[in-house]
């Protein structure tokens, strides 16, 4: 017998050995219900701009203050710019009357912060780099 098939053949002894009760005891399953899991202070929430219409939820869970929105602009920015526009400067008005902060990352995509929290931005690299060398 080839190498594959011994071990084929251990495995298989071990299974009727073993039966369904030594299965059980390997395995430990872990509840998915919401009510183990504590509540999270913040909520960073992804959602897709597909409408114009769209940018309410986003306002509403932005200002209560507890979460921090990912936005896909992409849908929107493929169908009409003008739209696209408009709801960033809503989105804009929105975040400077809470005293947040907005940015957007890569081609499609806009992070919203509440006031507790800023995001970086790679200028502030090359200040940091020059705060350092300062400090020397």
């Amino acid at each position: 017998m080839g190498f594959f098939s011994n071990l084929k053949e251990k495995f298989k002894a071990s299974d009727e050995e073993g039966g369904e009760e030594g299965k059980e005891s390997e395995y430990v399953e872990l509840s998915s219900e919401q009510e183990s899991q504590p509540e999270a202070k913040i909520l960073v929430k992804p959602y897709n701009l597909e409408d114009f219409d769209d940018v309410k939820p986003i306002l509403d869970d932005l200002r209560e203050g507890y979460t921090i929105p990912l936005i896909n602009i992409r849908p929107l920015k493929d169908k009409d710019l003008v739209e696209l526009k408009r709801a960033i400067n809503k989105l804009k008005k929105t975040t400077e009357t809470i005293d947040g902060d907005i940015a957007g990352f890569g081609e499609d995509w806009i992070v919203v912060t509440p006031s507790f929290a800023k995001i970086y931005r790679t200028g502030q690299v090359a200040e940091i780099k020059e705060e350092g060398k300062q400090q020397e």
